[in-house]
C-alpha cells in the first residue's frame, strides 16, 4: 500500500529530469576510497567536500551519495578512516549548492526512525526538496559492536528495515499522531512537523543485491544501489526488478580517473595504485633483479621464521603481473599451543610495512656493514620524499619492535 506522500507528484529536481543516465559522486564524505599513500589522496576535509559539491553542482552532476562509515579500515592508508556523519553533511552541502540532489546514508539499526525522520525533513527544507535518503540495513560487525547493537541475520535485517521505513514514511505523511506495533518496533503517539518540503517525500534509495534486498527495494524505495556481478545479465535483472516496481532507478559505482591524455592517465593510475617504494628504490639503485628476488623470497623467509607450518604462496608480484598476490594459510597455531585472539592477530598494514623495512635494513646492514646503514637511510629518505614525513615516521615507530614474537 502506498501512503499519500508516496502517491504525490514527483519533485522537479535533477534526479527527476529527462536525462535517464544519472551521474553522481559516491563516498566523498570519507577519506581514501582508493587505498593509496599518495600525498594528494582524498582526505575528505570539509573545504574539499564543499568545493567538490559546488563543482559537481555547476557541472550538472545529478547527485551526491555518501557512505555511512564509523570506523576506517586501519593500517598505513586507513581507508575511510576519516568521515563525516551523513545527515549533517547533507544539510550543510544542500545549503552550499543550488540544484544538485544530496543524499544521506543511514544504517537503520544504528539510528532511531523518529530521529531520522526529523533530521531528514530538516535537510529537505534546507535544500528545498533536493534531499534524498539512502537506507542501509548494515553489515559491518565492528561498527555494530561499537554501538552495542545487534547485527541480525541477513534477511531479518530487511524485515527490521521494512518496519523502520514504514515508521519514517508515516511520520512524513500522517497529520495525526499514530501508534506502531511490530516485531522490532513498538512506538506510541508518533508524529512530526514540519512535513517534507512541498507535497511529496524525499527520494528513497536502498543498497542490496541479494533477493531479500531487491524485494525490499521493489516495495519501498525509488532507487536501488546494487553490485553488478555479470554485465551480460544486467538488462534481464533490471527488467525483473522493475516488473514489481516500474520506474525503479538502478545505480552502481565505479572508479573514474582522468588526466589530459590517455598516456598521462595510465601513468597516474600506475603511480596511484601500483607504486611501490621498495621497487622504486631498487630501480633508482639499478638493482631491479634484487627487487624481484626480494619480493619472491623475503616475505616467504619471514613467514617460515615465524612458523614453519605456515604455507605462504607468492602467486604474483608487481614485477611479474602488475600486482602483488600473496596467500597465507594453514598456520595451525592451536596445535602449537597458541590461543588465537582475533582482536590481537589482525595487525594493521603499517605493522607489516614496519616489519618489512626492519628486515630489509637488518639484512642489508648484516651484509654491507656501514654501507648497509647508509643504504637504509637513503631508502628511508626517498620514502619520506615521495610519501611524506608522517608516513616515514610510521616506519620509525617499529624500529625497536621485536618481530620474533607474536604480538
Amino acid at each position: 500500500m502506498m501512503s499519500a506522500v508516496d502517491s504525490a507528484s514527483p519533485r522537479h529536481t535533477r534526479m527527476r529530469n529527462r536525462n535517464r543516465f544519472k551521474l553522481g559522486l559516491f563516498g566523498m564524505n570519507c577519506s581514501g576510497s582508493v587505498p593509496t599513500t599518495a600525498p594528494e589522496r582524498w582526505r575528505a576535509g570539509w573545504p574539499e567536500n564543499r568545493e567538490a559539491a559546488q563543482l559537481a553542482d555547476a557541472a550538472g552532476i545529478e547527485f551526491l551519495l555518501p557512505i555511512a562509515r564509523w570506523l576506517g579500515y586501519g593500517g598505513l592508508t586507513d581507508r575511510q578512516g576519516t568521515s563525516f556523519e551523513t545527515l549533517g553533511w547533507a544539510s550543510a552541502l544542500l545549503a552550499a549548492t543550488q540544484d544538485i540532489v544530496v543524499f544521506a546514508t543511514v544504517h537503520v539499526p544504528l539510528v532511531n526512525p523518529v530521529f531520522a525522520a526529523k533530521s531528514a525533513v530538516t535537510a529537505d527544507h534546507v535544500g528545498r526538496g533536493r534531499f534524498g535518503l539512502n537506507v542501509v540495513s548494515g553489515w559491518n560487525v565492528d561498527e555494530f559492536q561499537m554501538f552495542g547493537a545487534q547485527l541480525l541475520d541477513h534477511d531479518q535485517r530487511y524485515a527490521y528495515t521494512e518496519e523502520w521505513v514504514s515508521i519514517v514514511k508515516r511520520i512524513w505523511s500522517e497529520t495525526e499522531p499514530f501508534d506502531f506495533s511490530g516485531k522490532h518496533f513498538q512506538v506510541r503517539h508518533v508524529g512530526g512537523k514540519p512535513k517534507p518540503w512541498g507535497d511529496s517525500r524525499p527520494l528513497l534509495m536502498s543498497a542490496g543485491s541479494s533477493p531479500a534486498g531487491r524485494a525490499f527495494a521493489s516495495r519501498h524505495v525509488d532507487c536501488l544501489f546494487m553490485v553488478i556481478n555479470d554485465d551480460a545479465k544486467l538488462a534481464e535483472e533490471i527488467a525483473s526488478m522493475r516488473s514489481g516496481r516500474p520506474g525503479l532507478g538502478v545505480f552502481a559505482s565505479g572508479h573514474l580517473m582522468c588526466r589530459a591524455t590517455v598516456k598521462e592517465t595510465k601513468e597516474y593510475y600506475h603511480y596511484l595504485v601500483h607504486a611501490c617504494p621498495w621497487r622504486d628504490q631498487y630501480q633508482d639503485m639499478d638493482l631491479i633483479d634484487g627487487a624481484r628476488l626480494y619480493c619472491r623470497h623475503i616475505d616467504l623467509a619471514i613467514a617460515r621464521g615465524f612458523n614453519p607450518s605456515l604455507v605462504f604462496e607468492v602467486r604474483s608480484t608487481l614485477h611479474e603481473a602488475g600486482r602483488c598476490d600473496f596467500v597465507l594459510r594453514d598456520a595451525r597455531l592451536e596445535e602449537k599451543g597458541f590461543t588465537v585472539d582475533p582482536a590481537r592477530s589482525r595487525m594493521p598494514f603499517d605493522y607489516h610495512c614496519g616489519h618489512v623495512f626492519r628486515t630489509f635494513a637488518d639484512l642489508v646492514a648484516s651484509i654491507h656493514g656501514e654501507t648497509g646503514q647508509a643504504i637504509r637511510a637513503r631508502v628511508r629518505a626517498a620514502f619520506a620524499a615521495q610519501y611524506g614525513e608522517p608516513l616515514a615516521a610510521v616506519l620509525d615507530r617499529y624500529r625497536d619492535t621485536d618481530f620474533n614474537v607474536l604480538p
